[in-house]
């Protein structure tokens, strides 16, 4: 008889190779991975404000609005006053100004401009208006509120119409190019430039022929 000696090992820890286990695949092993401690949040410094002057205050930037609605109000009541004929309250609006256009014209204060535009603008009998409508628009006004004094750019168009004469149509067309002062707490026109660009037929609003 031969005798053998035999040691016992507890099933739970016995560890075969990947040889005993035919059909089962090894399984690989995970890498352990190390999370990086938290950063830290970074601290946004606020942009640095570049030196220069201050912010108008509430009440400047409320002067300017003010300005800016009184001398619109000043280049629409030229237009009203001028097609409804009244070219004495046309001549009060410049009472203190010049008035140049091209060819050498040139009106200073309230008699020279009543003269300029009783002689050149027809007015007819019937309604004692010179048919016409100034439309004014694209006003770029620019306002030194300290200085008193402010500047407009705009364009006009005239429009015209006279029963049994001229159909309606635009008869002309430019640019007007004014400044103003402030006097007496309000504003008024210091000068006004005009700048015929297109003309049409003004055979139904002129007394003259333009200066060529």
């Amino acid at each position: 008889m031969v005798a053998t000696e035999c040691a016992y090992v507890h099933p739970a820890v016995t560890t075969l190779p990947a040889e005993a286990h035919p059909g089962r695949a090894a399984r690989p092993s995970s890498p352990r991975v190390r999370t990086p401690p938290r950063a830290r949040a970074a601290v946004r410094t606020p942009p640095r404000t570049p030196p220069g002057p201050p912010p108008p205050q509430p009440a400047y930037r409320l002067a300017v609005t003010d300005a800016r609605a009184a001398i619109s109000t000043l280049i629409y009541t030229y237009a009203e006053r001028i097609d409804a004929g009244d070219f004495e309250g046309v001549s009060k609006l410049f009472a203190d100004a010049v008035v140049t256009a091209e060819g050498g014209i040139e009106c200073r204060g309230s008699d020279e401009v009543l003269a300029m535009y009783t002689g050149a603008t027809r007015r007819y009998e019937d309604d004692g208006t010179p048919k016409s409508k100034h439309v004014t628009t694209n006003l770029i006004i620019e306002v030194d509120e300290a200085a008193g004094t402010a500047a407009c750019r705009s364009y006009f168009t005239v429009l015209q119409a006279v029963p049994g004469q001229l159909p309606l149509q635009p008869v002309c067309a430019g640019r007007y190019r004014d400044t103003f002062v402030r006097a007496d707490g309000g504003w008024r026109f210091a000068s006004r430039h005009m700048i015929m660009d297109l003309v049409g037929d003004l055979s139904r609003h002129l007394l003259m022929d333009l200066p060529a």
